[in-house]
């Protein structure tokens, strides 16, 4: 499967972003999906992730409640609802998908997007 992720940009603190992943192949929905970033001199880290069927999601504690990962099998595409932005989320967000069970670790993800830049000024 091939991944495009876009949506990303330059907001402000308090903002809201809508990031998207399209996936190519007729096969997305089997597949578990997630989303990384990673800022500037950081390791890559999770950020949240969703079973192929959409019912079971996963949060890093430091995105709970402003962050939304949603995914519409039917168009192929997985989002990220992104609200409330802080300036410590700016960061490289990339969506991966894996099968076989969600995961929370990068190296489990088998394909990536290219990934799209988020900036949250202050």
């Amino acid at each position: 499967v091939q991944l495009q992720a876009s949506g990303g940009g330059l907001v402000q603190a308090g903002g809201s972003l809508r990031l998207s992943c399209a996936a190519s192949g007729r096969t997305f929905s089997s597949y578990d999906m997630g989303w990384f970033r990673q800022a500037p001199g950081k390791e890559r880290e999770f950020v949240a992730a969703i079973s192929w069927s959409g019912g079971r999601t996963y949060y890093a504690d430091s995105v709970k409640g402003r962050l939304t990962i949603s995914r519409d099998n039917a168009k192929n595409t997985v989002y990220l609802q992104m609200n409330s932005l802080k300036p410590e989320d700016t960061a490289v967000y990339y969506c991966a998908a894996k099968k076989h069970g969600s995961s929370l670790t990068y190296m489990e993800y088998d394909y990536w997007g290219q990934g799209t830049l988020v900036t949250v000024s202050s």
